[in-house]
């Protein structure tokens, strides 16, 4: 989907007197809807799921990027104290049940701001997931909302070449060998023979928080 096909969507969700919103990882590969939002819808709110997990790195990369790209940024945090983020055996959820964990500070959290929009604008890729090659541009989610995912069918080259183009800044953990940077207890650097997404959970049978998995509606 090109710019301006984006900024058309955009438009016509507008004129229908749709809620718009998008979420926002404030990974490297995502500053580029970041930044098409920035130029053709600023006032667009984009929420940042923060789990109280993140690496320092990514919220001071997340502040730099609201401050230059001019964005308009709320934070979103679980309800759930992490006191009570544990398992039987006492230990954090994300050592014993990660997908609770995810559930708990990801998924619910965002499922209630769900009920207060029309359209969720989001960046997954094909290219990166078999969960994400099944969608489709358009999707229906929870509580009458619409999945919006105008990055859909961009690729790496295609995200790294607008990168360039329009001089953007870089997380400063790709650097040490991060490609896919999630919470830090269960993001690691990535392996010259792993996919992007395999630095999450390593070693479990997951890919996924939940946010592309339950929050779609079936």
């Amino acid at each position: 989907m090109t710019i301006t096909e984006i900024k058309d969507y955009l438009d016509r969700y507008e004129e229908e007197g749709k809620q718009m919103f998008t979420t926002s990882s404030f990974q490297t590969h995502s500053l580029v809807l970041l930044h098409i939002i920035s130029r053709v819808k600023p006032e667009i709110p984009v929420y940042f799921i923060n789990t109280g997990y993140h690496f320092p790195e990514t919220l001071r990369f997340r502040d730099l990027i609201t401050e230059q790209f001019g964005l308009k940024l709320i934070d979103l945090h679980t309800s759930t104290p992490r006191n009570m983020q544990c398992g039987s055996d006492g230990r954090l959820l994300f050592t014993s049940d990660p997908d609770y964990c995810c559930f708990l500070n990801k998924t619910m959290p965002l499922e209630g701001v769900l009920q207060s929009y029309d359209v969720w604008i989001n960046g997954v890729r094909r290219d990166q997931s078999a969960v994400r090659k099944a969608m489709k541009t358009e999707q229906p989610a929870p509580h009458g909302t619409v999945r919006f995912h105008p990055m859909l069918d961009w690729n790496a080259r295609q995200i790294f070449r607008y990168r360039k183009e329009y001089d953007l800044p870089e997380h400063t953990l790709d650097a040490q060998g991060y490609m896919s940077i999630g919470c830090e207890p269960c993001t690691r650097r990535i392996d010259p023979d792993m996919q992007e997404r395999e630095a999450r959970w390593y070693g479990l049978n997951k890919t996924e928080c939940g946010l592309h998995t339950d929050l779609v509606s079936k």
